[in-house]
């Protein structure tokens, strides 16, 4: 059930990421990792690094080659945040692969250990974890989101955000959770404690959609479009919802506010053959 409703939320969102962005310590109480979970995690990790290299051309390949071979004696902290900057970048920019280019990102943001850099890691894996479909991907990049908002939280408990994306990361797939559910209760209380945070109320939204409870989800996201009308995702995760609660009139509503925030012919196409069957 979960994967299907997975499928159909990626439907409105995925398209849109994709022309919008262009592809773009110990854990809290609670919550455990066993030494069989950090052996899978690595595991997942060398196979996800070995497959993006298979798809790289001999001159990327010799690239990567001569990147990974430069550590030298010396600076090495130094030297591997140079690395990893590089590396970073490189899959980013000329390969094109998300994954090695946020592991990187990852791997650089905990050698720096500041809050600024460490939850955006994080939140960059967020991101793009919601056009991937690949179930073992899935977990791995959640699980990777999540252990980096878990250095957030050891330097700054306080920051709502990363308690957010913590808890987004169950939500995902993320490893040590029994259902999404606990992942909502920790963005829940941060939506009680300020029913502002326009994060938290929209994540709310996103994981009552996953779960089939569109009323709920309707109730979140209505919320963040009114509050945040440039916020293209939340009125097109918004129409989606009532489109799937069958309230089809409210679907045409949001996806025609959504439209008027497109320029893109190819995505207007699809959106008005959307509208048009619904009406």
């Amino acid at each position: 059930m979960k994967q299907q409703w997975l499928v159909a939320i990626g439907s409105i969102i995925l398209l849109f990421v994709l022309y919008f962005f262009g592809r773009t310590k110990p854990y809290p109480k609670g919550v455990t990792q066993s030494p069989r979970d950090t052996a899978s995690l690595v595991n997942t990790t060398d196979r996800i690094l070995a497959e993006a290299r298979k798809q790289l051309s001999p001159e990327q390949q010799a690239r990567i080659t001569t990147l990974e071979n430069s550590i030298t004696r010396g600076d090495l902290k130094n030297q591997k945040l140079a690395l990893y900057d590089q590396l970073a970048g490189f899959w980013r920019d000329s390969a094109r692969q998300d994954a090695p280019y946020l592991w990187y990102l990852g791997e650089k943001a905990k050698l720096e250990n500041t809050e600024k850099n460490l939850n955006f890691a994080a939140q960059s894996y967020l991101e793009e974890l919601k056009t991937v479909s690949d179930p073992a991907t899935r977990t791995w990049m959640a699980d990777q989101a999540q252990g980096l908002f878990n250095r957030v939280l050891e330097i700054n408990p306080a920051n709502d955000s990363a308690k957010v994306g913590w808890g987004s990361t169950f939500i995902f797939g993320a490893s040590g959770a029994s259902s999404p559910m606990e992942g909502i209760m920790k963005i829940r209380e941060v939506a009680q404690k300020d029913s502002t945070n326009m994060y938290a109320q929209f994540m709310l939204g996103y994981g009552a959609m996953m779960t089939g409870q569109f009323d709920r989800a309707i109730e979140r996201l209505k919320t963040v479009a009114l509050r945040e009308p440039g916020n293209t995702e939340a009125v097109f995760l918004l129409a989606e919802a009532y489109e799937r609660s069958g309230d089809k009139a409210n679907a045409v509503k949001w996806y025609s506010e959504g439209r008027k925030k497109v320029a893109n012919p190819e995505l207007l196409k699809a959106i008005d053959e959307k509208i048009n069957s619904l009406q």
